[in-house]
């Protein structure tokens, strides 16, 4: 059996989460120390005690959720399944770097940093209000892409995330992406909704945060992962350093590549998928993506158990 260890993205935030690994596990304390020192914050006293309106803000949802995916992996990893027993390693848009920081490729402070940098220059580089996602339902990637190329008429609008076969979502200028909604209702989408998200992910409007990345990967060393890394924008592995910094620059403006990633992943021998964080978004998706690949969440104290049970 080959198994690959997902982790999750934006969207699946909670207050309260990671807090029982916390306090059943020494290292998974250890995580959220770490996260708090390298910030000079304590992050983790807003993920368990504070508002969700503050942790979803992205510059906190970013540091956070991987802050969590970290530590279930140690978790894991204290109980014998740690990434020994990964063939490969992905994450979805931020989750690629909870993969880094999991494979040994960034370590855990840096990854901190560069999550909080990312997270406000995601933020800043579209005014509030112009920029807008929509999630469209029931529409494959090329029908999708169709949809947002003719709803941008001159503005921004691209598919953003190719999530699953029927799951697809378009960013760009707000008024590019309302339009998309109306032509993919036409065309014949299941649904078509704006998402409750603060700025346009994964298009060409986050050009000024990937020129803002560009510089803060440049100052980190990343090392080659001990397990090989599926890039988002490749849906393929990769392990080379330097080619790991480009794809994470183009990352903020390209799609994510997450149902080509999946697929990858079946086709080169993975049998079972662990989730590793918060929520269960990523095991839905595969399970849409890949039938015959078995889906395992892990992001509590008794999943850690029942994984430990097999």
């Amino acid at each position: 059996m080959s198994r690959a260890f997902v982790f999750p993205g934006q969207g699946a935030q909670a207050i309260g989460m990671g807090r029982a690994l916390a306090e059943a596990y020494p290292a998974a304390r250890a995580v959220f120390d770490e996260v708090d020192a390298a910030l000079g914050e304590k992050l983790s006293a807003l993920i368990w005690e504070g508002e969700i309106e503050a942790l979803t803000l992205t510059a906190n949802a970013q540091p956070a959720l991987m802050a969590t995916s970290i530590a279930a992996l140690r978790a894991l990893e204290a109980e014998g399944l740690g990434l020994a027993h990964a063939a490969f390693v992905a994450g979805h848009s931020l989750g690629e770097y909870s993969a880094l920081c999991a494979a040994g490729a960034l370590t855990l402070a840096d990854t901190a940093r560069l999550l909080r940098i990312r997270g406000r220059a995601m933020q800043e580089a579209v005014p509030v209000g112009v920029g807008a996602m929509a999630a469209l339902l029931g529409l494959d990637f090329a029908a999708a892409a169709e949809v947002a190329a003719e709803a941008a008429q001159g503005q921004v609008c691209a598919a953003a995330n190719d999530n699953d076969p029927a799951q697809v979502v378009v960013s760009g200028h707000r008024a590019a992406v309302e339009r998309a909604v109306e032509i993919a209702k036409a065309r014949g989408a299941k649904r078509a909704l704006m998402l409750p998200v603060s700025a346009p992910f994964h298009c060409a409007l986050m050009q000024p945060a990937a020129a803002v990345m560009a510089e803060a990967l440049a100052a980190v060393e990343i090392a080659a992962p001990r397990v090989p890394v599926v890039a988002n924008v490749r849906a393929e592995a990769v392990s080379d350093p330097g080619l790991i910094r480009d794809l994470l620059v183009e990352q903020v403006t390209g799609s994510v590549r997450w149902r080509e990633s999946v697929l990858w992943m079946a086709g080169a021998g993975v049998t079972e998928i662990w989730e590793i964080g918060a929520g269960k978004a990523l095991s839905g998706m595969v399970k849409r993506i890949a039938k015959d690949v078995a889906t395992r969440a892990v992001g509590t104290p008794e999943d850690v158990a029942a994984a430990r049970a097999g």
